[in-house]
């Protein structure tokens, strides 16, 4: 059954779990208080989804399988970048099967996704003879022809806009049907006409050295992790893993690590209690040690003191 569903969201990890089709993780980079968005379409096959934020942020996802994904800048805006690669609403990305990833934004941004499942594609694929549109082999950027592509991101944010201001139409199966038709139609066109870049033999390195750095984060999960235990357990010099941080991540490992061990700060006070808990406690727990500094940081960031998040979400 056709259906739509609208979102809105100031907590980060909340944010981050609400994204369909993959394990993503967010680390944000701007400062203030974070919102964002995600509306949701499911038609007969096709699935989509659209997001807004309004700062910059870093966000690893690792794709689930079973479907092709696509995704594209829904508007023009701040710097988007993929696996280090910029990204303009003229390109959109075809995901590899399982895909694990970076993506990252420099400011308040909208992206938009779309996937079938592999055994719709295999359906499209024969009904569009001369055009493959099964998941690649390595995901790689496409710049299909310009008038593909104005008629994808039209076709998408109109979907977007019916299931904001009128979900019963989604919700009809003749009308539903024939907007997943028309979108189907628009991104068979674009992959149809795109030219593909597979990325550079360096950035395959790079993102093997990021899914190392990735995985060492995710075993480690609330814990505060620092550069010299990292590039010893993924076997890279510091250097090297700079200059993959910088290209990926647009910042350095360490600024990285500082504002990951801030949100795990955040998190925690947001589910103590501050009867039995206090800041100082959580702040050093995860290698604060300069305490005025935090403070200062912390409200730059989150738009409020620690002190201010533990009193108010705290248990």
């Amino acid at each position: 059954m056709p259906s739509s569903a609208v979102r809105a969201f100031t907590d980060p990890d909340e944010y981050a779990a609400a994204i369909r089709q993959g394990v993503s993780e967010m680390t944000v980079t701007g400062r203030g208080v974070f919102r964002a968005e995600i509306v949701r379409i499911d038609l007969h096959q096709l699935w989509m989804q659209r997001f807004t934020e309004n700062m910059s942020r870093i966000r690893h996802t690792t794709g689930l399988g079973g479907r092709a994904v696509i995704a594209f800048p829904a508007q023009a805006g701040p710097t988007q970048s993929w696996q280090g690669a910029a990204l303009t609403p003229a390109m959109l990305i075809r995901h590899r099967e399982g895909a694990s990833y970076y993506h990252r934004s420099a400011g308040a941004s909208a992206t938009a996704a779309m996937s079938l499942s592999l055994a719709e594609v295999a359906a499209i694929s024969t009904t569009f003879a001369g055009c493959d549109v099964s998941p690649p082999r390595d995901s790689l950027v496409v710049t299909p022809s310009p008038s593909a592509m104005t008629r994808l991101q039209r076709l998408h944010a109109a979907a977007g806009h019916i299931a904001k201001t009128q979900p019963d139409v989604i919700a009809h199966p003749a009308s539903a049907r024939g907007l997943e038709q028309a979108l189907i139609e628009a991104m068979v066109a674009c992959l149809a006409t795109g030219d593909t870049s597979e990325e550079r033999s360096a950035r395959r390195r790079h993102a093997i050295i990021m899914q190392r750095f990735h995985r060492m984060l995710a075993e480690h999960p609330g814990q505060p992790l620092y550069i010299p235990e990292i590039c010893q357990a993924i076997g890279v010099a510091e250097r090297t893993l700079r200059v993959c941080c910088q290209e990926q991540l647009g910042t350095s490992p360490k600024h990285f690590l500082v504002m990951r061990r801030m949100q795990l700060v955040r998190r925690e006070l947001g589910l103590a209690d501050p009867k039995t808990t206090t800041v100082t406690e959580v702040a050093t727990r995860y290698g604060f040690w300069q305490f005025g500094q935090f403070a200062g940081t912390y409200k730059s960031i989150f738009g409020e003191l620690p002190s201010v998040t533990l009193a108010r979400e705290g248990g």
